[in-house]
């Protein structure tokens, strides 16, 4: 077995399993996707540990707890498709694309969106395609979605987004208020979206996702 096997089965071990994060499809994806093959090189060594691990600047890939417990939430199925917004070098995508039959992953940063692109290629994830374009606007024309997953800090859902999800679909993002993060996950029901608490969790807000302010002179 590999260190970076290794470093795989104590993060399942020790970060997801302990989050009360037991189901399979999960559990599987996350062994079989190679964490450290989307990461830039300079950081393969942190790539298991229980941090958000930055990709750019304000853009981060979401600590293994926060991320395993989004998806536990969400309960992705197999015959699903799915948004994933912000996906940085891929890693969200190869893990949901181990459990649902399409991923469509919306990158905004062209040097991140081509990279990802190489490495879903070289690691043979087939059903996951790479869009570049803006996160807030979604990717409407592969729309409507099963699940819509968002990789980083929202303050404001863009309606444009929101507007992507199925009926009875559901959605996963980091909500920020300063500088506390909560995880929520809402359904769409007679069109708007019902939302529950489901834990704690920080994340940097993503671009196009931040409070509109309104200035009073």
């Amino acid at each position: 077995m590999s260190v970076y096997e290794t470093r795989r089965t104590m993060m399942v071990d020790n970060q997801v399993r302990p989050s009360d994060v037991t189901k399979f499809p999960i559990i599987d994806a996350m062994l079989t996707v190679r964490r450290e093959a989307y990461v830039p090189d300079d950081k393969r060594e942190a790539a298991y540990l229980g941090e958000n691990l930055t990709l750019a600047p304000g853009r981060v890939m979401l600590e293994p707890r926060t991320f395993a417990k989004m998806l536990d939430a969400l309960d992705v199925g197999p015959g699903e498709m799915v948004l994933d917004v912000g996906s940085g070098l891929g890693y969200s995508a190869a893990v949901l694309a181990h459990m649902a039959d399409t991923v469509i992953a919306l990158e905004e940063d062209e040097s991140l969106a081509s990279e990802a692109e190489a490495i879903l290629s070289r690691e043979g994830v087939m059903n996951a395609v790479v869009l570049t374009g803006p996160l807030a606007e979604g990717a409407a024309k592969h729309g409507p979605y099963d699940v819509i997953c968002v990789q980083g800090g929202v303050e404001e859902l863009p309606e444009a987004l929101a507007d992507q999800l199925k009926e009875d679909g559901r959605i996963a993002c980091v909500m920020m208020e300063g500088s506390l993060g909560t995880v929520k996950v809402g359904t769409r029901q007679n069109g708007r979206i019902a939302w529950r608490f489901s834990f704690n969790a920080t994340a940097p807000v993503l671009p196009g996702f931040e409070k509109s302010r309104d200035f009073a002179l």
